[in-house]
């Protein structure tokens, strides 16, 4: 694509991207500085800036620079302004060499114009979960590949349930959770607490019950979409959950977990070694579907990406550096350091083997899917925004379940 027209489609994205990022990721800043075509020197922007010079993270990278003949130049962003950073980037034909991005963006970066498909750069995605792979396809073409995914599953405390006479095995699920929800509640303990912000976090929380109902967001006022909006309403009602969620990101609902008054906790990976310092035993369970099985909970997590060069010839050493970045053994030391689940069955295997209290997670990420999935793309944002608003009025008491899910579809055709 001509840089012209790159210019123009990344300007247009530039609204786009914001809403979509900052899930589950960390903060902190970095600086752009420009790549000498010329030097051997080869630039990698990622969202870990928590991750110094020395850090096992930036030894992988100069590592794999070696290997491929070339020194790294490497800055760490916050997420969202990796995202916004990268659409200026293009503009000014100065992208960096591997981008690794947080995968509900791919889409939009790549209905810009920014990136590369597989097909151009030649990385192979074949040992990839399909489901995770999805999230970084737009339009029929694959935008990169994985390092890893994290997602959401319900932590549960074993000392509130054993005192409630809750044995986690019954809980299978909607009925069987609510069933367990009530018996804690009446052992004077508290229930299930998660974030129902009106933000994207929001919406990342609900995704679970919401796609666990067989509900789809092409279609928000669905029947099934309704039924999970009441499920949460209920447990509000009956106290099983606290008001707060209205107000709760994943932190503070998390930090109430942690208190330890708490049977469960709807939470993500990242989370775990929050998990262990607790100070109680604690398990985790996939999200269950309304009817049993593992709901579909979206995925969080980066994707590496190889942004369009007007050099092409940079693209076979770039290419060289994301394969190294995604080897087996790579991808098992990065996904350990990151708290993620890789997303090959070969290292989800291996994390296994190593942790197994891992195995509910990995279940988890297999039943999970990206939030662009289905073609949705730069749709998602708009969909998720009146996904929130349809949550906050229906847990606010004020409007129904119903009528609060016509409002967000009427909106968001």
């Amino acid at each position: 694509m001509h840089s012209s027209s790159r210019r123009l489609l990344a300007t247009v994205a530039l609204s786009t991207v914001v809403a979509v990022v900052g899930t589950a990721c960390s903060s902190g800043a970095g600086s752009t500085d420009a790549k000498d075509a010329d030097s051997g020197t080869y630039t990698i922007w990622d969202p870990y800036p928590q991750f110094a010079k020395g850090s096992a993270w930036t030894k992988l990278l100069d590592k794999c620079g070696t290997q491929a003949g070339v020194k790294i130049q490497r800055t760490g962003f916050d997420t969202s302004d990796l995202a916004n950073k990268t659409l200026l980037a293009a503009q000014q034909g100065n992208s960096p060499d591997v981008l690794i991005v947080d995968n509900p963006v791919v889409s939009t970066l790549a209905e810009a114009g920014v990136l590369t498909t597989t097909d151009d750069n030649k990385l192979d995605t074949s040992k990839v979960d399909p489901n995770l792979l999805a999230a970084g396809q737009s339009g029929g073409k694959t935008y990169g590949t994985p390092i890893g995914a994290n997602t959401l599953a319900l932590y549960y405390n074993k000392e509130v349930l054993k005192e409630a006479g809750v044995d986690i095995a019954s809980v299978k699920d909607w009925k069987s959770l609510t069933a367990a929800l009530a018996k804690v509640e009446k052992a004077g303990k508290k229930g299930i607490t998660f974030s129902a912000i009106g933000t994207e976090e929001g919406s990342f929380q609900f995704l679970p019950w919401f796609w666990g109902s067989g509900a789809q967001l092409t279609e928000l006022d669905s029947d099934e979409a309704v039924s999970a909006l009441s499920l949460w309403q209920d447990w509000l009602k009956k106290g099983y959950a606290p008001n707060s969620v209205i107000n709760n990101t994943q932190t503070t609902s998390w930090q109430e977990f942690a208190g330890g008054d708490y049977a469960f906790a709807e939470n993500g990976t990242w989370q775990l070694a929050g998990a262990e310092k607790a100070g109680f035993e604690y398990g985790v369970l996939p999200i269950p579907g309304s009817d049993g099985g593992n709901a579909a909970a979206p995925t969080g997590g980066e994707f590496v990406t190889l942004p369009v060069q007007d050099d092409t010839g940079r693209y076979t050493t770039s290419q060289k550096l994301a394969t190294c970045l995604t080897s087996t053994q790579n991808l098992y030391d990065t996904d350990t350091t990151l708290s993620y689940v890789a997303p090959t069955s070969e290292v989800q295997n291996k994390q296994v083997a190593a942790n197994p209290a891992l195995k509910a997670w990995v279940d988890a990420v297999k039943a999970a899917k990206g939030r662009t999935s289905g073609d949705l793309g730069t749709k998602y944002p708009k969909i998720s925004e009146q996904l929130w608003k349809a949550v906050q009025s229906a847990l606010s008491g004020s409007k129904s379940p119903e009528d609060a899910l016509t409002s967000a579809q009427a909106a968001a055709e």
